[in-house]
């Protein structure tokens, strides 16, 4: 008996692993499709094509097919201890209510401890508990099946009367295998509501943070936006001739030099703290603005970003050491903030005045101006195209029009994770298709006895959709809980480094994800409704 479950766990493992392989290297390639535009454009990267190496299909196998066949092993073990004579038996109701009993209490304690996490404050805690939330949701869920099904089927009576009260049976009858089913379908809903919960906080953050840190009325950038990109930095007669030009208010700009500190690579901005908080500005975990901007003008100070800060446990008021070509200099972290362009690399920002003194930098490699209040702004961008024709390196841009192209490629980058947060949720569809057509073959006789009493086949294709819409709305309902919470611990973990977000309630994705279950309901209830309406009623009756 352990032998042939296993065997079928194999053939099941081979499969899928093959399919998934095939549907991994087409989303691999469509993905590369969609993104190599935006790093060719904006940060003048080369993306290849996918590269799949031997050591990428073996790990893929021993995990899908040796994943299947663990998954095989308990239920083969517990298939073998089975008498002959207990399974001649029917099923006994009390067993599986007590065992789901069990499963809830565990299930409960596990969800409990995830709320803990979640009041912590602790935005890495709170991301572990997530995972604690969704184990007990898979663990409480057999005891939940009689409720929730009996909640929905109130509703379902209205469309589905006496078809409705046969199907609200037939899925409290196998709660453990109904809440298996809907875990599926949670999973699908939670990555569905949890990435949509995500996507709309980063958007809003990724508008905030774009128009704070590079909100100047001109930008002056190199050829990469990556700072430390290779790029050669002008003179101070650049943004001197700029400060010249009619109708400029205040300019600032950006210098570059690379470092180390506790042992790993920093970049080191610097700034001129009197200029840079007029045109531009840093977006601040901690700290007053004000104040950390007139403390790195002060001395050796530093504002260090969440990426460093969160690798090295650094706290606002230690001191990091950093290498120079001075030597070794201490600097005092004052805050913790970064700004748009080096959001992704561990960064400190430090005053222009100690940039020179300690690392000998005194190129510009970003500059960034405001026009003055009441200036034509087409006729400011045309002075301002005649001071940088002599610079080359450099492209000018008004900041609405850069804001916009970084905007459109943002939002074209959500589209394509909206596209794979859905191709994620359609092993759910395939697990409501699987347990409809299990519980269509084990009644074939039920059926064929509801047919020779009377019902007609079309009462029976209604029987079974009802019964895929009670699945699907307990998917549901355990989806759009896991998934808000798993979003919402995702949204506060992102400000261990440095992205400080508001988590927006996704309302109208939990609509869509809603539309989606009950569309999935309606699908995988097609291939069993039909096959158990053609049933033949004498060979249903004589099944077995």
């Amino acid at each position: 008996v352990v032998g042939i479950i296993l065997a079928e766990s194999l053939l099941q493992g081979v499969i899928g692993t093959a399919a998934g392989m095939i549907v991994g290297a087409a989303l691999a390639y469509g993905l590369n499709t969609l993104t190599s535009p935006v790093f060719g454009q904006f940060l003048r990267l080369g993306a290849g094509e996918p590269v799949f190496t031997l050591p990428i299909f073996l790990f893929a196998m021993v995990m899908g097919i040796g994943i299947t066949v663990l998954g095989g092993l308990l239920p083969a073990i517990q298939a073998s201890r089975v008498t002959p004579l207990e399974a001649l038996r029917p099923s006994v109701g009390e067993v599986a209510r007590r065992a789901a009993g069990r499963g809830a209490k565990i299930g409960t304690g596990l969800i409990v401890l995830a709320a803990l996490t979640l009041v912590s404050g602790n935005p890495r805690a709170s991301a572990g508990g997530a995972f604690f939330m969704l184990i007990g949701l898979v663990l409480i869920g057999p005891a939940l099946v009689r409720p929730i099904a009996t909640a929905f089927g109130r509703l379902l009576a209205i469309a589905f009367a006496r078809e409705g009260q046969i199907a609200q049976g037939n899925l409290t009858r196998q709660p453990g295998r109904a809440a298996i089913t809907a875990s599926a379908m949670m999973i699908g809903m939670a990555i569905i509501i949890a990435f949509a919960g995500i996507l709309s906080s980063i958007e809003d953050g990724f508008t905030r943070f774009l128009s704070k840190s590079m909100g100047a009325d001109f930008l002056l950038i190199p050829q990469s936006i990556v700072l430390g990109g290779g790029n050669v930095g002008a003179g101070a007669d650049l943004a001197q001739a700029m400060r010249d030009t009619p109708g400029i208010d205040a300019v600032t700009t950006v210098r570059v030099a690379q470092s180390q500190a506790m042992g790993m690579p920093l970049q080191v901005i610097g700034i001129d703290p009197a200029t840079y908080p007029q045109v531009a500005g840093l977006e601040f975990v901690s700290s007053i603005a004000e104040q950390a901007y007139a403390e790195i003008g002060a001395g050796r100070a530093i504002i260090l970003n969440g990426i460093f800060t969160g690798r090295s446990n650094v706290q606002i008021g230690d001191t990091v050491t950093l290498r120079t070509p001075e030597g070794d200099r201490d600097y005092r972290v004052v805050a913790i903030g970064t700004d748009y362009l080096n959001a992704k690399a561990a960064t400190g920002f430090i005053s222009q005045v100690n940039l020179a003194a300690d690392f000998h930098e005194t190129g510009d490699v970003l500059l960034m101006a405001n026009k003055t209040p009441g200036a034509n702004a087409a006729a400011v961008r045309a002075a301002l195209d005649e001071v940088v024709k002599r610079y080359p390196a450099f492209t000018l841009y008004e900041s609405t029009e850069w804001r916009a192209s970084m905007t459109g490629s943002f939002e074209g980058m959500i589209g394509a994770l909206y596209f794979l947060m859905i191709a994620l949720a359609i092993p759910s569809l395939i697990a409501l298709i699987n347990t409809l057509a299990i519980n269509v073959i084990e009644r074939t006789r039920e059926i064929g006895m509801i047919r020779a009493v009377g019902g007609t086949r079309r009462q029976v294709r209604r029987m079974i959709l009802a019964e895929s819409l009670l699945l699907a709305g307990l998917g549901i309902a355990f989806g759009i809980l896991a998934g808000l919470w798993l979003g919402y611990a995702l949204v506060k973990a992102m400000g261990v480094v440095g992205f400080n977000l508001t988590y927006f309630f996704p309302a109208a994705s939990v609509l869509v994800a809603i539309a989606v279950g009950l569309i999935f309901g309606v699908l995988a209830a097609l291939v069993p409704a039909r096959q158990a309406a053609r049933m033949d009623i004498v060979s249903a009756l004589h099944y077995e």
